[in-house]
């Protein structure tokens, strides 16, 4: 199981990857849809820890390779935690198919909410400007990565959704 977990991650960072130029700038970061989209498979067949992980290099890699900027971390590593323990949480109450959706739907929380508030209080020194003046930046901040995690969570949803109907995770991971 270790093994395709391994190879999981590797396919969901290197698709990660290839479709990281599709990424819009909002102030100085870089939202990327992407990222959500891969936080919601991650997190869900392979659980919160990998979603992180994979946040993480997917993160690096595209810092690297000038489609991210430093806030790939705080705007990727909270989402796919989320969905993943979400996920875990909600399946053993709800079944598997409406914790799919809403455990989806929560990356936003994650990305956001989390993800935005820990990018502001890296950005807030910086300006010289205490964070009551500069409260309207928090707001844009959240407004162009709700725009973001909402498109990529919702590709990731229905992605995710229609690989449990199809029964490829019954196959691939025996679930």
């Amino acid at each position: 199981m270790n093994r395709r977990k391994i190879a999981f991650a590797s396919v969901y960072s290197a698709l990660a990857i290839v479709i990281s130029p599709l990424y819009f700038q909002w102030g100085i970061t870089k939202a990327f849809p992407g990222q959500h989209f891969i936080n919601v498979l991650a997190g869900i067949t392979l659980g919160p820890f990998w979603a992180v992980f994979i946040a993480f290099i997917v993160g690096t890699i595209r810092i690297m390779i000038g489609t991210g900027s430093f806030f790939a971390y705080p705007g990727g590593i909270p989402g796919g935690f989320v969905v993943g323990v979400s996920y875990i949480i909600l399946k053993k109450f709800i079944g598997k198919e409406r914790a799919i959706i809403i455990s989806a739907l929560m990356e936003p929380i994650g990305t956001v909410l989390v993800g935005g508030t820990i990018s502001w209080f890296i950005i807030d020194p910086f300006t010289g400007k205490s964070m009551q003046l500069v409260f309207a930046s928090i707001i844009m901040l959240y407004f162009g990565w709700l725009i973001s995690s909402l498109t990529g969570c919702i590709l990731g949803a229905i992605a995710t959704l229609t690989l449990h109907r199809m029964g490829v995770f019954k196959i691939v991971f025996g679930e």
